[in-house]
């Protein structure tokens, strides 16, 4: 069993930048693949990031490549996301997820545990 707290949201203006952290209980947290998803209001929940068991592999959806970057500190038990250049369209609520993979992994299915969520929103 893991639990996932993230932490970090926040109201930020267009080009600003937040850094969302996860922490996860357990002593397995380098056995998981971590990610960050989001839900925007009447959308569907979407891949933003991942990160493979010991954080040298990572993955990125198009519209965050280049702005935001995912790490993860496995003495920590702790997944970021730093996010740079802001967009009112980056505006949603933000979950991190475990999957019991080592490898990256977009696929929703994939992960087995899942954080309550952070607001993110992006004024313009």
């Amino acid at each position: 069993q893991v639990q996932l707290v993230e932490s970090g949201g926040g109201l930020v203006q267009t080009g600003g930048s937040l850094r969302l952290s996860c922490a996860a209980s357990g002593r397995t947290f380098s056995s998981y693949a971590m990610g960050w998803f989001r839900q925007a209001p009447g959308k569907e929940r979407e891949f933003v990031a991942g990160i493979n068991w010991s954080g040298t592999s990572t993955y990125y959806a198009d519209s965050v490549k280049g702005r935001f970057t995912i790490s993860r500190d496995n003495a920590k038990n702790t997944v970021y996301l730093q996010m740079n250049s802001l967009k009112p369209q980056d505006t949603a609520v933000y979950y991190c997820a475990a999957a019991p993979t080592r490898f990256t992994t977009t696929y929703q299915g994939d992960y087995a545990y899942w954080g309550q969520g952070t607001q993110v929103t992006v004024s313009s």
